[in-house]
């Protein structure tokens, strides 16, 4: 990664337990990261300092857990590969932006894989890769004119977070049957989030 580069992380999905949140500060200190931690009933949230920047990173508690919320614009090299490394062995989910020389490159990641790379290059826009099928030209146009968009938006972003859970609490139970058909749900679900927010 080039050191000019900027990378914000938006939108993310990571879940995590107690633990695991300790371990990713111990692996902070190791990476020679000054850092601190503080948490209420709400959220817990580790403090990273990179230069002059302070990065805090805010995970909400959920019902059985925590999850990283917010966006995170990143510009210490180093501490974007850890993050990189976080969303891909948490099989979490994100959108990701790479600004350089006037240039964007968009991923969107889902249980960890791009599922969708996008570069801006000024006013131009080239998807580079897309999984599954995308909609049509005309379909999209038909959508943004209507307010049936806003709706369905909302709905899938609903049943999103019903689905996220119905798939952390089959995780804890170990039932790989009802894993399976939760991702491939959620696989359909963000595809769909993904072809409404462009």
């Amino acid at each position: 990664m080039n050191k000019s580069e900027e990378v914000e992380y938006c939108n993310l999905e990571l879940r995590f337990d107690r633990r695991h949140i300790q371990d990713l500060i111990k692996e902070l200190i190791q990476e020679g990261y000054s850092l601190y931690w503080n948490e209420n009933e709400a959220q817990f949230v580790i403090s990273i300092r990179t230069g002059r920047k302070l990065v805090k990173l805010r995970f909400q508690r959920t019902g059985t857990g925590y999850k990283l919320v917010g966006d995170y614009m990143i510009r210490d090299p180093k501490l974007a590969e850890w993050m990189e490394k976080l969303i891909e062995n948490t099989r979490g989910h994100a959108v990701v932006k790479r600004f350089k020389d006037r240039q964007i490159l968009i991923e969107n990641i889902l249980f960890g894989e791009v599922i969708r790379l996008v570069e801006i290059s000024g006013y131009r826009q080239r998807v580079l890769f897309q999984k599954g099928t995308p909609m049509t030209e005309q379909e999209m146009v038909k959508l943004f004119e209507s307010s049936e968009g806003e709706r369905r938006l909302l709905l899938c972003r609903l049943e999103t977070d019903d689905e996220l859970e119905k798939l952390h609490a089959a995780m804890q139970r170990g039932d790989q049957e009802e894993i399976g058909a939760c991702k491939r749900k959620l696989e359909e679900l963000w595809l769909e989030l993904m072809r409404l927010e462009w």
